[in-house]
């Protein structure tokens, strides 16, 4: 295999850079994956190589024609930029109808350079309505890609149905970036602990704490307490969900990873419903601190869980508490669990794992 140290590898990240000052599980995963690129065992750089967000969350035309136009100038920048840093291919992480690869497709086009593509979703339905044209330009940029890789099983079917000729679909799982799993905390102390994790924003976030405020009230077990780690513009509403709880709720705020490490090894279970959540990396987090977790059975999420005892139907407060009593009230289940957790993220979950499946197709694609 030829080694090409003197080349480098272009990351964009057109739904939120990895340097993104508010954090979330997408500027995670897209820091994630840029270290797991720079492991590549063919002496690649790599170089994030745009910061610009081509996200619209509200489906605004306007909004669409401003991103268009900063794409088209920043896709002349970087054809200027290449004269100096040789690209030998280009990696973007998650293209959707929401935030299109306006960039990498057509400095890719123009370079005739690899085009590779990780967390990229079809969705042809959104061919019409208020990201039509975002949804058009998403959908091209997937059907060029050299490689495309999938995270869940539900991304895996639509690109299976319209993969274009001579294109490799490769399944890449979530990962952490860690090489090991954090020590096992024994369970004593940590009884009837709950913890949530998750921004506070209004949509799907919000609708997830609405359905945990929900749950509590229909818990049998006694003396819970759960602690909530976040923040965001829609705190002042995950507030008032849970003021009829009192001092049996607390909301952290946002804390730094040491902190929230603490609070995985605090906790006896992990709640968090996960409406419309591609996957979710703070189940990746709490099941490598060995946390039972309890979640709605929903796409995405379902790929990530390893114990079926996690796993409620969607819309079900009652099954989640359930769940979650059992999993308090039951020694040797939570044990079951957490350890059937630990043993999933380190055989699936981790950093080496992935920068291997990486770099093994980055060497099919640059050269051999």
């Amino acid at each position: 295999m030829a080694v090409l140290s003197n080349s480098t590898l272009a990351f964009y990240a057109p739904l939120k850079s990895p340097e993104h000052p508010v954090p979330s599980g997408d500027r995670e995963m897209a820091r994630n994956i840029k270290t797991a690129l720079s492991m590549n065992t063919l002496g690649l750089k790599v170089e994030l190589v745009s910061e610009l967000r081509c996200y619209d969350g509200n489906g605004s035309a306007e909004r669409q024609r401003e991103i268009r136009s900063l794409a088209d100038a920043e896709v002349e920048r970087l054809l200027d930029t290449n004269r100096q840093h040789n690209w030998r291919a280009w990696v973007t992480y998650h293209n959707y109808y929401k935030a299109p690869d306006l960039v990498g497709f057509a400095v890719c086009r123009q370079l005739q350079i690899p085009y590779v593509l990780i967390e990229s979703s079809i969705a042809k339905s959104r061919l019409t309505g208020p990201w039509a044209g975002f949804a058009a330009s998403a959908d091209a940029a997937t059907e060029a890609a050299d490689v495309v890789f999938y995270l869940t099983q539900r991304d895996k079917v639509a690109l299976e149905k319209h993969r274009s000729a001579n294109q490799r679909i490769v399944h890449l799982a979530p990962f952490l970036n860690r090489a090991g799993l954090p020590p096992l905390r024994a369970e004593e102390g940590r009884k009837n602990r709950l913890l949530a994790i998750g921004m506070h924003r209004f949509g799907d976030k919000l609708e997830s704490y609405r359905i945990i405020a929900d749950t509590l009230q229909y818990l049998e077990t006694s003396d819970w307490h759960l602690s909530i780690i976040g923040d965001g513009p829609a705190r002042p509403a995950v507030e008032a969900l849970f003021k009829p709880f009192g001092n049996r709720v607390t909301l952290q705020g946002q804390l730094d990873s040491s902190g929230v490490a603490e609070a995985y090894r605090q906790a006896s279970v992990f709640i968090w419903p996960g409406v419309n959540e591609a996957f979710g990396m703070v189940y990746l987090e709490a099941q490598a601190a060995g946390l039972p977790l309890v979640a709605e059975d929903r796409p995405g999420v379902r790929d990530v869980i390893a114990s079926p005892h996690s796993l409620v139907p969607a819309g079900n407060p009652v099954s989640m508490a359930r769940a979650i009593d059992s999993i308090v009230s039951d020694r040797v289940l939570s044990r079951e669990m957490s350890l059937a957790g630990r043993d999933f993220i380190r055989s699936h979950h981790l950093l080496d794992t992935s920068a291997t499946v990486l770099s093994d197709q980055l060497a099919q694609v640059v050269g051999s």
